[in-house]
């Protein structure tokens, strides 16, 4: 007689464990349109720079907009605690390993200016390119009027996990629903990787959500407190309460997978997982452009408490340019991003991005192993 069972545990998969089926008719990579939307924004890919201050500037977003798709500004990071914040990002990038979780959590421990909020978002918007600008929930009420009275077009309310029904001691909290009312932008909210978490979090009118807990190269959260669910079933119940909620209601809402996602493969896996776009971190911190300097640290690791990051060194290996087109100097599927979702989505016979969520997917452990001897895995 086996043991009572106390709980049983379902099987969650990552990007390594799957692969997708090729389709039964392909197209021309040049046939593939890789457009996707939020509220009335269309942008020409679907990639996402994250809010992480070694990632995202106010220059960087400029670039991500020029490159055809947007960078997110973190609004309580540097550039908004700081007026000169690039020599605050040198002592950041130059303090010892050891010593580096003590400099992060005293140089965010500066006030967040209201005057330096719009300064950063008038600065994206002169070059012409969309803003979008991230907040925690208990900073959502009062920072992001002053973002969107200065020009932002999105905000994005991100905190390590996010629910609909977040009890505190306030006596009342954030209120997606209300929120929604007085900003007059769309609102994409973050990070949540289950059915039950996102559906609710769109019946609260919200235009997009990110999906991701603990995969970001920099984030430490599933060592810190153990939380988390592999990016693809993570995406795939996401987007499972995206076409829920779209049935019941005629309003698409955006699904962007948030982390873990390092190659041109990876990207294909979470848009055919059901994703809308993706939201890159270290990969970006590697461009030529990054303000870190080749380096990048979690939002989380400033924690006064519980810091839940580490400053990475990721070292720069292209031209943001390189990074999401090429020409590609590498083999490992790091660069030329877009060119490999157009790839994978000919192979596939999509034409769009919807159509790609349309392709089989598959278990296969082995699908970066199998017959690869002779090539190192690091």
């Amino acid at each position: 007689m086996g043991a009572p069972q106390f709980k049983e545990l379902r099987r969650a998969y990552g990007f390594d464990e799957v692969a997708i089926v090729p389709g039964e008719v392909t197209i021309n990579p040049s046939m593939a349109s890789t457009d996707f939307s939020i509220g009335d924004h269309t942008f020409d890919i679907p990639v996402v720079a994250a809010a992480m201050d070694a990632v995202v500037s106010p220059g960087f977003a400029s670039a991500m907009y020029e490159a055809g798709g947007f960078g997110v500004l973190n609004l309580e990071g540097l550039y908004t605690r700081y007026p000169d914040p690039y020599s605050i990002l040198e002592e950041l990038t130059s303090a010892p390993q050891a010593e580096v979780t003590s400099v992060l959590q005293k140089v965010y421990s500066g006030e967040v200016r209201e005057d330096l909020i719009g300064d950063c978002v008038r600065q994206v918007k002169k070059s012409g390119a969309v803003c979008a600008v991230s907040v925690t929930p208990q900073n959502t009420k009062r920072l992001s009027p002053i973002a969107v009275e200065a020009g932002a077009d999105f905000i994005v309310v991100q905190s390590t996990v996010t629910t609909a029904r977040h009890m505190s001691r306030s006596y009342r909290g954030l209120i997606f629903s209300e929120l929604r009312s007085y900003i007059k932008v769309p609102v994409l909210v973050g990070n949540c990787v289950t059915y039950g978490a996102s559906l609710e979090l769109m019946e609260t009118g919200i235009d997009g959500v990110l999906v991701g807990v603990g995969p970001g190269a920099a984030c430490t959260t599933r060592e810190v407190v153990g939380m988390g669910v592999p990016q693809v079933s993570a995406t795939l119940e996401c987007a499972a309460a995206r076409e829920e909620y779209f049935k019941r209601t005629g309003k698409y809402v955006t699904v962007i997978t948030d982390g873990g996602i390092r190659t041109g493969g990876d990207l294909c896996k979470s848009i055919a997982s059901g994703a809308d776009a993706v939201m890159l971190g270290t990969p970006f911190a590697q461009a030529a452009e990054a303000p870190g300097r080749g380096y990048n640290w979690g939002m989380a690791n400033p924690h006064p408490e519980l810091p839940r990051g580490t400053r990475i060194k990721v070292g720069t290996k292209g031209t943001l340019a390189d990074i999401l087109y090429g020409p590609t100097s590498v083999t490992d599927g790091t660069q030329n991003l877009v060119g490999a979702l157009r790839v994978g989505m000919g192979m596939c016979g999509a034409y769009t991005l919807r159509d790609l969520h349309k392709a089989e997917m598959i278990i296969a452990p082995s699908i970066k192993t199998e017959g690869k001897y002779f090539q190192s895995f690091n």
